[in-house]
C-alpha cells in the first residue's frame, strides 16, 4: 500500500476507521493552521518607501513580525530601503463586562517590574512572565505586544508609547530617562510610588468634594420644591389678603410661577446648557475660561488650586530626581496640569528658562501665584516662602 493511500481520508460512505497515518496528518496540519494563525495575530502592518533597481522610488505596505523581517522582505524584493514605520498597534479594545485597568493594576505592575529587574533578570523575560500572569485580558494582550515590539528592536519606551491608555506620557519619559541612565529599577520604584502618592490625593480630593456636593444637591432640589408647591400657595393667600407685597417678595413670587408654568422648557434649557458647556469644552477658548472660573469658584476654587500645586511640585520633583531635562520635564508637567490656566503658566515659565533665565526667577511663580489666587497679574508678588525655597534648592542643586 502507498504512502498516500495510507494518508488518504476514508470514503464518506466507508465504515472503515481512519488510518493512524491520517490522524496523524490531520493532527500537524491543524498545529500548523493554529500556528499561521498566531503568526499572523501577531505581525504588525509596516509602510515603507524604498528605492527599486530601475531608481524610482516605491510605496507600499507589508506585514511582517517585527522590522528585521520587514527588511528582510524589502531585500528580497530587490529594494533599497529608504524609510520603514510600523502602523501603531491599537490598545486591546475593552469590553462592556470585562473589568477596566486600574491606577492600583499599574502600581502592582510597576513595582514588579522594578523587583524583576532589581534581580538582574532581562527586559523581555519580565514582560513575558508579567503579561502571562495578567488575569485581565486587555492589559495581558498589551504586555504581550510590548514584549514582542521589543523583541523586534525597539525600546521599551517606544513599545509602550504605542499604547498611550496604558502607559502615560510621563511614564514613557521616565521609562526613557531610566534606559538612558541605566537605572530602570530605580525609575520604575520611584513611578509607583507616585502613582499610588496621585491616587491617594485623588482619593482625598473625592473624599473633601462629597460634603459640599452632597448640600449643594439637597439646597437646589429643596428650593426647587419650595418655589414649585410650596411658593402658589402662600402667593394665593397673599392675594386674598389685598395687601401690596414687598418687591423682594413679588420676585420670589414671580420666579415661583415663571417655574411652575415653564417646568418642560426649563428642563430643556438645562439641559441644553450642559451640553453646551461640555461642548464649549472641546475648544480652546472655552476650556480656558472655564478652567479660570473654576480656580474662582467659593469653595471648590480653593481645593483645585491647591490639588494644582501638590501635582505641579510632585511630578515636577519625580522627573528631574529621575534625569529628566528641566524644560522636557516641565513641558510634560504642563500636559498632565489638568487645567488649562496652570498649564499656561508652566509654558510660560518654562520659556522663560529657555531663555537662560534660572527658575527663582518672577516667572516661575505664575505656577504658584495663579493656583494662590487667580487674578494676580504680577507673578513676582507670589508667596515668598515658596520663592526661598526654591531659591535654595536650585542653589544647593536639589531641586527634586
Amino acid at each position: 500500500m502507498s504512502c498516500y493511500a495510507l494518508q488518504r481520508r476514508p470514503d464518506p460512505g466507508s465504515s472503515r476507521a481512519p488510518s493512524i497515518s491520517y490522524c496523524r496528518w490531520r493532527r500537524s496540519a491543524g498545529v500548523e493552521k493554529n500556528l499561521v494563525s498566531i503568526r499572523r495575530f501577531l505581525m504588525a502592518s509596516y509602510a515603507w518607501t524604498a528605492r527599486g533597481q530601475n531608481g524610482k522610488i516605491q510605496k507600499g505596505r507589508l506585514a511582517a513580525l517585527n522590522e528585521a523581517e520587514a527588511r528582510i522582505q524589502l531585500r528580497r524584493m530587490n529594494l533599497a530601503t529608504l524609510s520603514l514605520r510600523a502602523k501603531k498597534k491599537r490598545a486591546a479594545r475593552q469590553s462592556m463586562f470585562e473589568p477596566k485597568v486600574k491606577e492600583k493594576d499599574v502600581v502592582i505592575l510597576t513595582r514588579q517590574f522594578s523587583t524583576m529587574i532589581d534581580a538582574g533578570l532581562p527586559v523581555v523575560q519580565c514582560l513575558g512572565i508579567l503579561g502571562e500572569q495578567q488575569e485581565k485580558k486587555n492589559l495581558r494582550e498589551n504586555l504581550l505586544a510590548v514584549k514582542e515590539s521589543v523583541e523586534g528592536g525597539k525600546t521599551l519606551s517606544e513599545s509602550m508609547a504605542q499604547f498611550p491608555k496604558l502607559f502615560s506620557q510621563l511614564y514613557i519619559s521616565l521609562v526613557e530617562a531610566g534606559e538612558t541612565g541605566g537605572v530602570l529599577d530605580v525609575v520604575f520604584n520611584r513611578l509607583a510610588t507616585y502613582i499610588e502618592k496621585v491616587a491617594k490625593l485623588k482619593a482625598k480630593v473625592k473624599s473633601a468634594m462629597v460634603y459640599p456636593t452632597i448640600v449643594s444637591a439637597v439646597a437646589v432640589l429643596v428650593i426647587s420644591v419650595i418655589l414649585i408647591f410650596v411658593i402658589p400657595v402662600f402667593s394665593d393667600l397673599f392675594a386674598e389678603m389685598g395687601h401690596a407685597l414687598p418687591l423682594p417678595t413679588q420676585i420670589v413670587v414671580g420666579v415661583s410661577h415663571f417655574l411652575r408654568d415653564n417646568v418642560p422648557y426649563v428642563f430643556v434649557a438645562a439641559v441644553a446648557l450642559f451640553f453646551a458647556i461640555r461642548y464649549a469644552r472641546k475648544t480652546e477658548k472655552g476650556r480656558l475660561l472655564s478652567d479660570r472660573m473654576s480656580l474662582k469658584l467659593p469653595v471648590f476654587g480653593i481645593l483645585l488650586r491647591k490639588v494644582a500645586i501638590a501635582k505641579f511640585s510632585r511630578t515636577l520633583s519625580t522627573m528631574v530626581a529621575s534625569g529628566v531635562p528641566i524644560l522636557e520635564s516641565m513641558q510634560i508637567v504642563a500636559r498632565t496640569a489638568g487645567n488649562k490656566v496652570v498649564e499656561n503658566a508652566i509654558l510660560k515659565a518654562r520659556e522663560s528658562i529657555s531663555q537662560g533665565k534660572t527658575i527663582v526667577e518672577p516667572r516661575i511663580y505664575r505656577v504658584y501665584a495663579l493656583c494662590a489666587a487667580p487674578d494676580i497679574k504680577d507673578s513676582a508678588s507670589s508667596s515668598p516662602k515658596i520663592k526661598w525655597v526654591h531659591m535654595f534648592s536650585v542653589k544647593g542643586g536639589k531641586l527634586a
